[in-house]
Order: C-alpha cells, then sequence, then structure tokens
C-alpha cells in the first residue's frame, strides 16, 4: 500500500502533522503501537483551552479521533522496519518507482511512502544491566545495520525477545557466526535458525576489559560474546533515524527548524528532537512537520 505521507506515531506530534497534511490532501498513514507516554498522564493543567485541566488519556484519544475524522489511515501496527527505497526493491508494476522513497515494514503490512515522520517519542529501553553505559561502542550496539559488519564471523547476542529484537536477528544472521537471542528472563519467541540460540535467564553483567568480552547470567554463567545487540522492546524514533543514516545525537534526533533531517524525505518532530517534553511544544513540531511534509 502506498502512501504521500507515513507517520510513525500517535501522539499530539504525529497527530498535528498528519491534520495538516489530509487537509492538503496528502494520503496520510498514521501508525502507533505502544502507550503513549500522554495516555499515561493523569490530568494536564498548562495545555491550552481547558480552563480545568484534561486527563492525558482523553487528550490522546481526541486527537487520534480527530485525524480519523478528516480522513487520515490510522492504524494500530508495530513497525519493525524502515528502508529507504532502492527501485529494484518494487516489483509491482502498480508502483512508480521512483516516486516512494521509503519502505515501511510493520509486523502486519508492508507499506511505501514519499515522506515518513518520526513521533513516537523519547523511548528509553535501555535494559537495566551492569556494563551497559560502560560498554557502548566498545561492544555494546543499538543498530544492527550500523554496525553489524564490523562482527562478521563472530559471536554475537542481541537483548530482547520481541519483533524489533527478531528483526535486529534477522540482519545480523548472514553477517555473524552464531547469534544468541538474550530475552533476559522474558518468554522465549517463536523464531528458529540454524545459528541462533535463544536463552531466556537474566542477565547480571557484561564484562570485559577495554571492549565486550562476554556477559555473566544470574545464574553464574558465562557466556562469550564479541558484541551486544540492544533491541528491547519496539523500536523508537531514534533506533529508526539511526538505522537510516539520519544524525543523531544520543537520545535525540537533529532537525533543522523545519524539522526535516539530513536524510532526504524524513522529517521528525516532539520529544524525540529533544528540547522540552511538553505537549504544547510537541504539537508545534507536529505542525511544522507537516507542513514541510506537504511542500516535499
Amino acid at each position: 500500500m502506498e502512501y504521500d505521507v507515513v507517520i510513525i506515531g500517535g501522539g499530539p506530534a504525529g497527530i498535528s502533522a498528519s491534520l495538516y497534511t489530509v487537509r492538503a490532501n496528502k494520503k496520510t498513514l498514521v501508525l502507533y503501537n505502544e502507550l503513549s507516554s500522554l495516555e499515561k498522564t493523569k490530568k494536564l493543567e498548562n495545555y491550552y483551552g481547558f480552563p480545568n485541566g484534561i486527563s492525558g488519556d482523553i487528550l490522546y484519544k481526541k486527537g487520534i479521533e480527530q485525524a480519523e475524522n478528516l480522513g487520515a489511515d490510522v492504524r494500530k501496527e508495530e513497525v519493525i522496519k524502515i528502508e529507504i527505497n532502492m527501485d529494484d526493491q518494487i516489483k509491482e508494476e502498480s508502483y512508480n518507482k521512483s516516486n516512494y522513497n521509503f519502505i515501511i515494514k510493520t509486523s502486519k503490512n508492508i507499506y511505501y511512502s514519499k515522506v515518513v515522520i518520526l513521533a513516537t517519542g523519547n523511548k528509553k529501553n535501555k535494559p537495566k544491566i551492569t556494563g551497559i553505559e560502560k560498554f557502548e561502542g566498545k561492544g555494546v550496539s543499538y543498530c544492527a545495520i550500523c554496525d553489524g559488519f564490523f562482527y562478521r564471523n563472530k559471536e554475537v547476542a542481541v537483548v530482547g525477545s520481541g519483533s524489533y529484537a527478531i528483526s535486529e536477528t534477522n540482519d545480523l544472521i548472514n553477517l555473524a557466526k552464531d547469534v544468541t537471542i538474550l530475552t533476559n528472563g522474558e518468554k522465549a519467541p517463536d523464531f528458529r535458525a540454524d545459528n541462533v540460540k535463544i536463552e531466556t535467564r537474566g542477565i547480571k553483567e557484561i564484562v570485559g576489559e577495554d571492549k565486550v568480552e562476554g556477559l555473566e547470567l544470574e545464574d553464574g554463567t558465562k557466556i562469550k560474546v564479541d558484541g551486544i545487540f540492544v533491541a528491547q522492546g519496539v523500536a523508537g524514533s531514534v533506533d529508526f533515524a539511526r538505522k537510516l543514516g539520519a544524525f543523531c545525537d544520543k537520545d535525540k534526533i537533529i532537525v533543522n527548524s523545519n524539522m526535516e533531517t539530513n536524510v532526504k524525505g524524513l522529517l521528525a518532530c516532539g520529544d524525540c528532537t529533544g528540547g522540552l517534553y511538553q505537549v504544547a511544544k510537541a504539537v508545534y513540531e507536529g505542525a511544522v512537520a507537516g507542513l514541510t511534509a506537504i511542500k516535499f
């Protein structure tokens, strides 16, 4: 299915962007999956137009309802991968290959889009494992596509148990000697491959001197690995941006005043761009991203 604009995230930033693109007659898809931080907010008292405050959950649901009423296609699906479209990846004659810059893969469907707007907030899926921060950039990675090449014919591990972890594992299968999926106490995924092992015991610590050399499980078992790829929970905006080659500063995406990243057709807005974590800021940036998408 093809769209002019695909927006990842159903919170204030993503929905605000959709209101502008839909009204400009651009075919728009909004994809969301996890609970928004707004949904978890009991009451907002500092947002314009609500003298007695408003529940974050109600504001969130009203936003999605508004986008649907205007004509946006809103779907609850987990996005597991976004790829830059290479012409030979689209075989169907119904698609004009040059028109669609991105391929968006979810747990249910594949979509094609001219513009992608990242607006999933600022997710922090870093597991609480001793040594994880110490070895970031020294064997601990958050992007299999970015760093998998450095682990050719080596032993690696993927921390996670969901669709995102499986996607990262698939990116490593043909590079690494073998891959171990570490669920860290979660249920084992229904996944099988010749060079993939699954370990459900909890992780105690990542060990090594100047770089990752292995890890120790909670029961004292030691596992030798050369690299660890973190893919806990679901992928967030920064995860997708980094894999597409967009500039990021730790946990935020670098954008210009038009909410554009350095990747053609890729925009970002809301909490994922850093700064003030407020609904007002998210709505503003969503509006700018929507207008920029229309011009693109």
